[in-house]
């Protein structure tokens, strides 16, 4: 690893909150590639499950967005946190409000904030906590960058087996354009930000080119040899597949709900920001169905 920038960066502490996610372990895999170990502070629920951030000698210490005397522990020291946002939805915005103050405590120089693309005029059901944690942000005195992430292609190409073996890929968003990107891309946008001298406030992140459902049904089509259509069902119908197919009712709402969204145009974006940020085009579709198909 090539850690001649050490001096330029002298002693900065980049904690990570929620690093043993998969966002979260991307994100440190990137700092690590010219950011030493030491400087690096994984926060996490559970550290005992981030045995193998510890073995690359990364800090690992508790921080529960419950427990606001784990997150004075978790960013003491702290020059820069990135805030990944809660996964529990409807919790968000008292846990993200004990994160923001934790480091005003702290007096943190940079708090980034991982948000949804186009927050403020989203009409996403899962925006408004973001908007919110936005709003406590811009009133918080801190210096801060907010992170809005697109979608990720990943929350598409996990049913793709399914989609296999089932003959048929099933979705509500007609042909809604989404802008995806891989969460490696947004954990490189991530990085990118944390590492900036002169960061920006905001950013708008998402993928640079489009796709619609039917093109990833053609896409998965292509690379497996079989022809898998796209059926575009009604929001409540296509909750109910999800749900009758064990997902969680939060997340069947989600993905339902977003999809919906997405025939109107919420997740799409063609600002280029993104590529822009990590100094590469963003990974294509064909790339990331490949990828799923030989997991």
């Amino acid at each position: 690893m090539n850690y001649s920038n050490r001096e330029l960066k002298g002693n900065t502490m980049i904690v990570i909150t929620g690093a043993n996610g998969q966002l979260g372990r991307l994100i440190i895999a990137e700092l690590l590639k010219n950011t030493p170990p030491a400087a690096i502070v994984a926060a996490v629920r559970d550290p005992a499950k981030a045995a193998s951030l510890a073995a690359l000698g990364v800090q690992v210490r508790k921080a529960d967005y419950n427990e606001p005397a784990t997150l004075d522990a978790a960013f003491a020291g702290a020059d820069k946190v990135l805030l990944i946002s809660s996964s529990e939805i409807g919790q968000r915005l008292p846990q993200h409000r004990n994160v923001i103050d934790a480091a005003k405590r702290a007096g943190v120089g940079l708090l980034a904030y991982t948000s949804v693309l186009h927050a403020d005029s989203s009409p996403l059901a899962l925006a408004g906590e973001h908007r919110a944690t936005e709003e406590l942000l811009r009133a918080s005195g801190l210096r801060y960058s907010v992170l809005r992430n697109g979608w990720y292609y990943e929350n598409y190409t996990a049913g793709l087996g399914g989609a296999l073996a089932h003959g048929v890929l099933l979705g509500s968003a007609q042909g809604g354009r989404i802008s995806g990107a891989t969460r490696a891309d947004y954990a490189a946008a991530a990085v990118a930000v944390l590492n900036s001298a002169a960061p920006e406030p905001l950013y708008e992140l998402a993928g640079d080119h489009g796709f619609s459902l039917p093109d990833l049904a053609a896409e998965l089509s292509r690379q497996a040899g079989k022809e898998v259509p796209y059926k575009d069902l009604p929001e409540a119908e296509y909750r109910a597949v999800l749900l009758g197919a064990g997902l969680p009712e939060w997340l069947a709402s989600l993905l339902s709900e977003s999809d919906a969204c997405a025939a109107r145009g919420a997740l799409e974006d063609n600002s280029g920001t993104l590529s822009r940020l990590i100094g590469r085009p963003t990974t294509p579709l064909s790339d990331a169905v490949r990828a799923a198909l030989t997991k």
